[in-house]
């Protein structure tokens, strides 16, 4: 019986990979690989799946962006390519949504998590998300975009909860637990999502970046 679920995140410099049976018995490794990503991300994915199998696999989970154009494509490609071969779902996850519930587990207000990250020409890649009730997910009451600074100001300012602003790490591979995390509660609902739903958040034109 397939009992697993494994998550890639390879939208920064940063590879991660986590898989759990989502009992609290997590193994999650990252490597530094920058460019080399591409061309190690096979080898340690296969290294890092013993002891369980691919026949272990009951879904896959990905950090979908925003990130480094590169490195999304080369996850969400990897990820659509093995839920296929598998026939197993496929999860498509916020990278700032990981960040949003790796920051709520330390905290116990509830106040709304406000991401920024870097985005190129001056640019910002931002969402605010709201844990839900029972701690059972996230909410976004932003969902992720691309904004200049001045226009994300105006956004905080009008905000009318507490929150507070968080920003995203320049290596985001250890967040892999959280993707797997949130994947994990879409899987408990019942969701079964196709790899073919899975697409990439860029959030600006590659051609530009």
């Amino acid at each position: 019986m397939r009992k697993y679920g494994l998550a890639l995140h390879t939208t920064s410099p940063q590879l991660g990979l986590a898989i759990s049976k989502g009992v609290g018995d997590t193994r999650c490794s990252t490597w530094d690989l920058g460019r080399d990503t591409s061309s190690y991300l096979h080898q340690y994915l296969t290294e890092f799946l013993s002891p369980q199998t691919w026949a272990d696999l009951a879904f896959i989970a990905v950090a979908k962006g925003p990130g480094g154009f590169t490195g999304t494509r080369i996850g969400v490609v990897t990820a659509r390519t093995l839920a296929q071969q598998l026939d197993i779902p496929l999860f498509a996850v916020s990278t700032l949504a990981a960040v949003a519930l790796s920051v709520m587990k330390d905290r116990i207000d509830q106040k709304a998590i406000a991401l920024q990250m870097p985005a190129r020409r001056g640019q910002l890649f931002t969402a605010i998300y709201q844990v839900l009730p029972d701690c059972v997910g996230l909410t976004p009451l932003l969902s992720d975009t691309v904004m200049t600074p001045d226009s994300w100001q105006q956004v905080l300012e009008g905000l009318e909860i507490p929150y507070q602003l968080v920003d995203a790490p320049a290596n985001l591979g250890m967040t892999a637990v959280s993707v797997l995390e949130l994947a994990y509660l879409d899987w408990q609902q019942g969701k079964r999502p196709d790899w073919s739903e899975a697409l990439p958040f860029y959030g600006q034109h590659p051609v530009e970046l």
